[in-house]
């Protein structure tokens, strides 16, 4: 949760404009890294302890939004960058230069068409020494004792790293601000270093269109159209970033390239990113292999939403479950059954998680583009309808105990991470949505036998992952109205 302000440090009775704020969250946040970053390498080469006095230089910035309004509220159907009313907001500010543009995003239609008032100053929120840190870092060895910096130095603690603000548990109390963003700064630090061990990647590499998949094959060919977007002369990709920070550039010849990816230490990490960078500004696509499982896919989407990304989507395999369903065709999840499990505490099972119209629409014109087929021909291959997700992959083995809700639910495929990432895009404000194909047909004794296996990845992969690619390039273009006000609640944080 965001602590309150410490000092006065803040602007003239006019406030700051937007652009203003940002350069002094950049100033703030960069001395305060700065002093922890010295103070901490004093300590492991002289022993000395920081003073209180140097210690009250530790500390995050905050961005504080007051809105008087004077006369009749303006209205938007913008679903975020508004206020749902007047009152005085508040957040601390992590990595302000990274988050530029976001920030500048959410500020300025406040600011222009709200007239609210922009403050910066010192927070009371100390940043733990773990997060200024890099790797490589001379002053961080393994000689050092934890407990010694524990005890001098700024450490995170668990009570203070919460989703209450997203969770819909923030009270309001009298005299406090309310919540400017759904993320304070600790919270999001705690993520970006999570990200990177888990992914393998630098979380300034990381993309804001994600695909998501369970299957190394998509990877393998995620890597091959990267390599040959980067060969295109008149391409917008400008690098190709792979686990462990190894990187493919435009104009590597394809030895270098092929060398590169063969190189990349991939299987060091648990769900390892794949980042593809564009030069023009409009965001390129990171692929993240989650693995098997809803536990990967909410560990995953629980660090990545802090970047507020503008989608992710499934593009995985799944058990069809019609008899008129051939393998090889696709499933659009219109509708998720919850039998992951993970989320019930957060998100109940009788809130429904709605399709997104625009995700929806977006993935069924990039099918009909990349297949060529239309109209009843799509239908054939491409049926709309509910996906089961499972925590246990063995549950054939409970078939008579299930048997009764898959029929209720209408449920026409099965897998075991699209319920939790929808559910955690509902609940965490990114988009999402859900394109399966079909691997087999448990109910119909269509198993994966090693040769169709085969047949099946070598004609499938490759165009189901173009259907993803070519989704996301649709909705670059609607990125006004994609992020849906579906996923705003009432008393919603300004920013999204």
């Amino acid at each position: 949760m965001t602590a309150p302000a410490a000092d006065d440090d803040r602007a003239t009775s006019e406030g700051l404009t937007p652009e203003q704020a940002v350069e002094r969250l950049e100033q703030l946040h960069g001395a305060a890294s700065t002093a922890l970053r010295e103070a901490l390498a004093r300590f492991t080469e002289t022993g000395a302890v920081p003073t209180d006095e140097e210690r009250a230089r530790f500390r995050y910035p905050e961005l504080r939004v007051d809105w008087q309004p004077d006369g009749a509220v303006r209205f938007t159907r913008r679903a975020w960058a508004k206020f749902q009313a007047p009152g005085l907001y508040s957040t601390t500010i992590t990595q302000p230069t990274f988050f530029r543009q976001y920030l500048l995003e959410q500020l300025r239609p406040l600011a222009h068409e709200f007239g609210a008032r922009i403050d910066v100053g010192l927070s009371a929120q100390e940043i733990p020494y773990p997060f200024v840190t890099e790797e490589g870092d001379e002053f961080v060895h393994g000689e050092l004792s934890v407990a010694a910096l524990a005890r001098h130095f700024p450490t995170a603690v668990l009570a203070d790293v919460g989703d209450e603000i997203v969770d819909g548990l923030w009270e309001p109390k009298e005299g406090q601000p309310r919540p400017l963003a759904l993320f304070d700064a600790v919270r999001i630090d705690y993520s970006l270093r999570r990200l990177i061990h888990y992914t393998g990647s630098d979380w300034r590499m990381i993309q804001p269109w994600i695909l998501f998949t369970n299957y190394q094959r998509y990877v393998d060919r995620f890597l091959d159209w990267a390599v040959e977007e980067l060969r295109r002369p008149d391409g917008p990709y400008m690098a190709l970033v792979l686990p462990g920070e190894v990187t493919v550039r435009r104009g590597d010849t394809p030895e270098a390239a092929e060398a590169a990816i063969a190189a990349a230490p991939w299987h060091r990490f648990q769900m390892p990113a794949y980042s593809l960078l564009r030069s023009d500004g409009k965001g390129g696509i990171t692929l993240v292999n989650i693995g098997v499982g809803p536990s990967n896919a909410k560990n995953a989407t629980d660090h990545l939403a802090v970047l507020r990304p503008h989608c992710w989507l499934m593009i995985g395999h799944c058990g069809g479950l019609r008899q008129s369903q051939t393998i090889g065709d696709y499933v659009l999840a219109h509708g998720y059954m919850r039998r992951d499990r993970i989320l019930d505490d957060l998100v109940p099972p009788e809130v429904p998680v709605p399709a997104l119209a625009e995700v929806q629409v977006a993935l069924q014109t990039a099918a009909e583009r990349v297949t060529g087929e239309r109209g009843d021909a799509l239908k054939r291959r491409l049926r709309t309808g509910t996906v089961v997700s499972y925590d246990d992959r063995n549950w054939e083995l409970r078939w008579s105990q299930e048997r009764r809700r898959i029929n209720h639910g209408r449920a026409i495929a099965v897998d075991m991470e699209s319920a939790t990432l929808a559910t955690q895009g509902y609940r965490l404000r990114v988009p999402y949505g859900t394109l399966l194909c079909v691997s087999d047909k448990p109910l119909h004794g269509e198993i994966k036998l090693p040769g169709a296996a085969t047949l099946f990845y070598q004609r499938a992969v490759g165009e189901h992952l173009h259907i993803g690619l070519e989704t996301i390039d649709l909705l670059r273009s609607e990125i006004g109205s994609l992020h849906s006000r579906k996923l705003r609640s009432f008393d919603e944080p300004p920013f999204r």
